[in-house]
């Protein structure tokens, strides 16, 4: 009879998880950056920049879940792909 594989300490990957980006200049300022990720019911990853709000406070602004891949690898391509001016762009875009 095979054992039950028991994982602790491994978040639910629908529980959304925040990460910390380099922070962007923006307005002489610097603005922190974060990603939050988290998998849907469908199986699809998604994230979402949130800016701001340093020190674990709510973001002063984010985006809708603008990030999307079949796997979290998938994803943080995406994340890797993109240059800190469209990141600046996009935070430009919301905070204005």
């Amino acid at each position: 009879m095979p054992a039950q594989s028991v994982r602790y300490g491994v978040p639910d990957p629908a529980e959304p998880v925040i990460h910390e980006l380099p922070p962007i200049r923006f307005g002489g300022e610097d603005i922190p950056v974060r990603v939050e990720v988290r998998r849907t019911p469908d199986g699809v990853w998604r994230g979402r920049f949130l800016f701001g709000g340093a020190d674990g406070l709510a973001a002063e602004h984010a985006t809708a879940e603008i990030l999307c891949g079949p796997t979290e690898a998938d994803l943080w391509e995406a994340v890797r792909d993109l240059r800190e001016h469209h990141i600046r762009d996009l935070y430009r875009s919301i905070a204005q």
